[in-house]
């Protein structure tokens, strides 16, 4: 394959723009043989190329060292337009790898924009990227391949303007404890957990924040497990599932990335009955939505023995304890492999 420039697309104007920083840092060490492009998407939506030294992104200043730059939707042009003063140069893009997390990221909008350009994307395309970010359209199709999952109810629109209606129909269709979640974002931001009328009302306050969409789950005592799923086609592999020890009540945003006492078991150590539904759920789940590339499947093992699926994620975190990467390098796929393996699937459906 002869390619030379990656666009690394990261940053995003969503709440995870911090952690799409990490992941990108991840994925830019691992990728050999090509021309590195680096593109952040600046807090407030602005696409900045960065030509210095990409060993901490987190400490650049774009805003001082970045060059404004944007992806031509034009197929004739196939790249990254340069704007310096009232002068536009075209860098030609091989493939975008967007490591971009949670909305006007994730969600398929670049995933279009890499559609009209005629560029490959590594990762999910639009529809698979729209279905699997909004965790109720995840949840339909879930139900639509008889996958077990936790009762739940979704609010949005009008529904949202009488809380306490909203707040009975919780209290009495889902009862306490419940998960209330912004509908359409990760890495945990906005979901809280209710076991009284007072947590339920900061709860949908700490949601609404975030989305105009939510869920409500009715909580499921077990085990957190996530599967990763990576390929296309006939041609789709799931990693042994992984389990996550919370430091907290349950794995939010803190017990992900602040909290030094959460625990990841790369190789979770479950009945092999359980472990071959999780992978044989993950798959079914990724093929129901034209998934390619990669996801990272999440879902809960009860004392029963009962799988239960939570959601699904089509650009995990690449960060030094994320999950996905170490669940594939404990499965013999190491991250120089996975992420040039990535770029190969994404240049081969275009």
């Amino acid at each position: 394959m002869n390619l030379k420039n990656v666009l690394v697309l990261f940053g995003g104007c969503s709440p995870e723009h911090d952690i799409s920083l990490a992941s990108a840092s991840g994925v830019i060490h691992y990728l050999e043989g090509y021309n590195i492009v680096p593109v952040c998407i600046t807090r407030d939506g602005r696409w900045m190329l960065y030509d210095g030294k990409l060993d901490n992104l987190r400490n650049v200043d774009w805003e001082r060292f970045g060059t404004p730059a944007v992806l031509s939707p034009d197929r004739a042009s196939r790249g990254l337009l340069r704007i310096v003063g009232d002068k536009v140069r075209t860098l030609p893009i091989d493939v975008v790898f967007p490591i971009l997390h949670g909305k006007n990221g994730e969600d398929g909008s670049i995933q279009g924009l890499c559609q009209l350009a005629g560029i490959p994307c590594v990762g999910c395309g639009v529809m698979a990227s729209a279905v699997c970010l909004d965790k109720t359209m995840a949840k339909i199709v879930a139900q639509s391949l008889k996958i077990p999952q936790t009762e739940y109810i979704v609010f949005k629109d009008g529904l949202l303007d009488d809380l306490e209606s909203v707040m009975k129909a919780i209290r009495y269709k889902i009862g306490y404890p419940c998960f209330i979640k912004p509908a359409d974002a990760g890495s945990s931001i906005g979901i809280s957990i209710a076991k009284n009328k007072k947590d339920l009302r900061g709860a949908l306050g700490e949601a609404l924040a975030v989305s105009s969409k939510i869920i409500a789950e009715k909580a499921v005592r077990g085990r957190e497990l996530e599967c990763g799923v990576f390929g296309r086609g006939d041609e789709i592999m799931a990693s042994h599932p992984g389990e996550i020890i919370a430091d907290g009540e349950f794995y939010d945003y803190s017990a992900k990335y602040l909290k030094e006492g959460t625990k990841t078991i790369i190789r979770a150590e479950i009945p092999e009955k359980a472990a071959e539904t999780i992978k044989r759920h993950a798959v079914d789940i990724f093929r129901a939505v034209d998934g390619r590339g990669l996801a990272r499947v999440d879902f809960f093992l009860e004392e029963s023995g009962r799988v239960v699926f939570n959601e699904i994620n089509t650009m995990p975190g690449f960060t030094a304890i994320s999950m996905f990467s170490m669940m594939w390098e404990a499965n013999g796929l190491s991250m120089p492999d996975l992420v040039n393996r990535l770029i190969e699937i994404a240049c081969s459906r275009v």
